[in-house]
């Protein structure tokens, strides 16, 4: 392959306005890739990790609301959730109680504020797709905003052709020939825009970063605390894995150097799967909660042009991602979590289940709705159960809109369920209960209101 594709992707970049960070960014990816790197971590480089457990206990009140005080909260909000469907923010999705993701995660900063007396600023990463709709629901909240924005726009760059890596082109909707560049453009961003330099002019000294999905990552004042007294310059919150976690990534130490790494599924080499599912072996995933001291990440991106070298993910798709026909393209992806590795002195520290409650799938959404969670007066969400039950609905549930029309009085009651699997198209009538390890068994039809199941 010549500079040929690498031309031309930079010159669209520019011609769109795209920072000069990211466009090096990007150039630094894709003279990786062209030059044969995969980005891939085998399993023969590196050694399992253990992670120290937090000890919510060990700071006090004081210590838990300085350390708020100067803490800036950023919600990753670039996605659209399309493989459930949506087409618009996915922090916009009604999940608990009638609010969205958005309202939960406002209203616990905003308890927050108050309980604690701090300013606790919050922004969202929006994507260019997500913006517009997460600033009008913003509109409800007058009360948030403060001395920084409440957004900022993460950067995008083209996909690429699989078969030459030159920019993809796409007429039928121009917008699908860009995509972001994943999480780990935050450090770029937050360089260019000039808002790191805002942040330490204003007082704050560290950073919590997590996914807008994961209402379990609350900006909690003992976290906060731990990190601002343990002299590290960047830490992510890890959790125990569990069986649903064999196919994710999790920490490693590298053996050539000793530094922590996160080894992501699209990562690891077909070889090395049955390792990265061995749960003895590898312990601890990431929860994508990240902390990061402000100063120590405007000096290592200053000794580096603004861009921090993160390892890069090769992602194949297709243009249209609703369209399995249309052309197969790569984007050029990182992970935030990765820049662990760039730090000396990084750490991670084991926190509870309960800071990490993902929704990826429709499967997590009927869980998180159901009553295995309850939200308290300070937003703060709880599970009622002592083990959360395995879900597995069908294709007929796939899609948020279809999902909700065979749920239309809500979720059925899973508090003590262990299983519940529904390969067929079924409604649920209201106030149904699920009791064990139920397979609802059939094509489909309708489950009458107050019904109770049980096996199968």
């Amino acid at each position: 392959m010549s500079d040929d594709g690498l031309r031309a992707a930079l010159e669209k970049m520019r011609a769109d306005g795209v920072s000069e960070v990211a466009i090096g960014t990007f150039e630094d990816n894709y003279r990786r890739l062209r030059d044969g790197e995969t980005g891939m971590v085998p399993e023969s480089s590196i050694e399992p990790l253990d992670s120290p457990a937090l000890d919510a206990a060990a700071h006090s009140d004081e210590e838990g609301t300085r350390a708020l005080d100067r803490t800036v909260v950023v919600k990753l909000n670039g996605g659209l959730a399309t493989s459930m469907g949506m087409d618009r923010a996915k922090s916009l999705l009604e999940v608990k109680d009638g609010l969205s993701f958005l309202d939960i995660i406002v209203r616990q900063v905003l308890t927050l504020r108050r309980r604690h007396g701090v300013r606790l600023p919050l922004m969202f990463m929006d994507s260019y797709r997500t913006q517009d709709d997460t600033l009008k629901a913003l509109d409800a909240y007058p009360d948030l905003p403060g001395e920084l924005p409440p957004d900022f726009v993460q950067t995008k760059e083209p996909k690429l052709l699989l078969a030459d890596l030159t920019p993809v082109s796409w007429p039928k909707d121009p917008s699908l020939e860009w995509c972001p560049p994943g999480h780990g453009d935050i450090y770029g961003v937050l360089h260019s825009s000039g808002l790191l330099d805002r942040m330490l002019d204003a007082g704050y000294t560290q950073l919590f970063v997590s996914n807008a999905d994961n209402l379990g990552a609350v900006p909690a004042p003992e976290v906060a605390a731990w990190f601002a007294g343990s002299g590290a310059p960047f830490a992510i919150e890890a959790v125990r894995r569990t069986p649903s976690d064999r196919k994710g990534g999790h920490f490693a130490h590298r053996k050539a150097d000793g530094r922590i790494v996160l080894r992501e599924t699209a990562q690891t080499l077909d070889e090395d799967k049955a390792a990265l599912a061995d749960l003895d072996r590898h312990r601890f995933a990431s929860t994508n909660n990240i902390w990061i001291d402000l100063a120590a990440l405007r000096s290592a991106l200053r000794e580096r042009d603004g861009r921090l070298g993160l390892p890069f993910i090769r992602n194949v798709k297709n243009v249209d991602p609703t369209d399995k026909a249309s052309p197969e393209v790569v984007q050029l992806e990182t992970a935030m979590g990765s820049a662990i590795e760039v730090f000396d002195g990084a750490a991670t520290v084991a926190v509870e289940r309960s800071r990490f409650v993902p929704v990826k799938t429709t499967d997590d959404l009927l869980v998180l709705r159901s009553d295995c969670y309850e939200l308290d007066d300070d937003f703060v969400l709880h599970r009622r159960s002592d083990a959360l039950p395995f879900v597995e609905l069908g294709s007929a549930y796939k899609f948020v809109g279809p999902f909700a029309e065979r749920f239309p009085d809500g979720a059925p009651s899973l508090r003590r369920a262990t299983a519940l699997r529904v390969p067929g198209d079924w409604t649920f009538g209201a106030d149904v209960t699920v009791i064990g390890d139920v397979t609802v068994d059939g094509d489909g039809g309708t489950i009458p209101p107050g019904t109770v199941l049980e096996g199968r």
